[in-house]
């Protein structure tokens, strides 16, 4: 087996694991600081809506020697609006301008012809009317609100109400971050990011649930145990998990960054950011609310419970007896009158060679 397939096997036996509830609060702390810097730069900077949100032209030139900061120069000039040029693999350009309409385009139109040597008929120009974009994104923001609701149904009928707003605020968390990152970034948005987002909601649901439903099969009948608290069994959940999510987490995300980094950074085709961006930053977010944010909300939600208190108290009270009848045996059969010295034994290797010794009739720390 490997290091990564055995690692996995002592996470899901119990046999190690990182405490991710007990360090909720640092966890919680980082989000809310991710969270503040994507609001603040959504609120100073705000987002590149692209030309279907706020109306607009877009013109497609054949091949041109011009480059691309000298055509974005005469397209400014031209339409004393900014301007967004790409250059194309055909070796034309695609110039977007916003916020014009049907009887400046066609000026603009001429005028680019003659600042980048092309013939005007070769120019093919798109307008979007800002009437058109509004809809889009009122039909985004409707597809997004039904997509909340049903998961916060769901998750209440299949676990239950803890869960799903657990669900809802780690959701509302990914989204937060993946548009703050593009508000910093200053990536356009477009249609493509509305997909890329609804995309990374279902992909966080999924991973979330992946836990959720371990949590929900361990925590069965948790009350009539003794001897983990619901917190404790939360989090063997998510180190049973943990190395799925990682896994499952590190594949979506290499073809993600092929599309971000290769195909956006290196080949230039910078209509593939708007959408690989959004997937990138919200499978990232999503592995991580799941992991660090939802679960640990749950148990806390959950630890809040008159019975899980009670299980609690009973949990501890049955460990501290335990720990007591323990240190009492030990200087019991050591013969030790120092206390210290006999809670010492208790888990030190010296007790393991007097038990040993005791069991074949010999005398503690005496050979023969």
């Amino acid at each position: 087996m490997s290091k990564l397939g055995n690692l996995g096997a002592r996470l899901h036996h119990g046999e190690v694991g990182y405490d991710f509830i007990r360090n909720r609060r640092i966890w919680y702390g980082v989000s809310i600081l991710i969270t503040i810097a994507a609001i603040l730069g959504l609120a100073v900077r705000g987002l590149n809506m692209g030309i279907e949100f706020q109306g607009g032209a877009v013109f497609t030139t054949p091949k041109t020697s011009v480059s691309v900061d000298q055509a974005q120069h005469d397209a400014e000039e031209s339409s004393g609006h900014e301007a967004v040029v790409q250059k194309l693999g055909t070796g034309g350009l695609r110039i977007q301008i916003a916020g014009i309409d049907t009887s400046k385009s066609d000026h603009i139109k001429q005028e680019l012809s003659k600042d980048l040597q092309v013939d005007s008929e070769k120019i093919n120009a798109e307008l979007v009317g800002p009437s058109w974009g509004e809809q889009i994104a009122n039909k985004a923001w409707q597809g997004l609100g039904i997509f909340m609701v049903l998961v916060v149904i769901y998750l209440a009928i299949a676990f239950e109400w803890r869960m799903a707003v657990a669900a809802l605020i780690a959701l509302i968390h990914d989204i937060t971050i993946t548009v703050g990152v593009y508000a910093l970034v200053g990536f356009e948005v477009t249609p493509g990011t509305v997909i890329g987002l609804l995309t990374i909601l279902g992909y966080s649901l999924y991973d979330t649930v992946v836990v959720f439903d371990s949590l929900k099969e361990s925590t069965k009948d948790i009350t009539k145990q003794t001897r983990w608290t619901y917190a404790e069994v939360a989090n063997r959940s998510i180190n049973g998990t943990l190395i799925r999510s990682i896994n499952t987490t590190a594949v979506a995300l290499m073809p993600v960054a092929g599309l971000l980094f290769i195909g956006g950074g290196v080949l230039g085709a910078g209509t593939l950011n708007d959408i690989s961006l959004s997937l990138f930053v919200g499978l990232a977010a999503g592995a991580y609310s799941s992991i660090f944010i939802a679960t640990p909300l749950v148990a806390d939600f959950k630890e809040r419970e008159p019975q899980m208190k009670a299980l609690r108290k009973r949990v501890l009270a049955k460990r501290a007896q335990a720990a007591e009848e323990q240190l009492v045996g030990a200087g019991v059969g050591s013969g030790a009158d120092d206390q210290d010295e006999a809670a010492a034994a208790v888990v030190g290797p010296r007790n393991q060679s007097a038990s040993r010794n005791r069991g074949r009739g010999r005398p503690s720390g005496k050979r023969r």
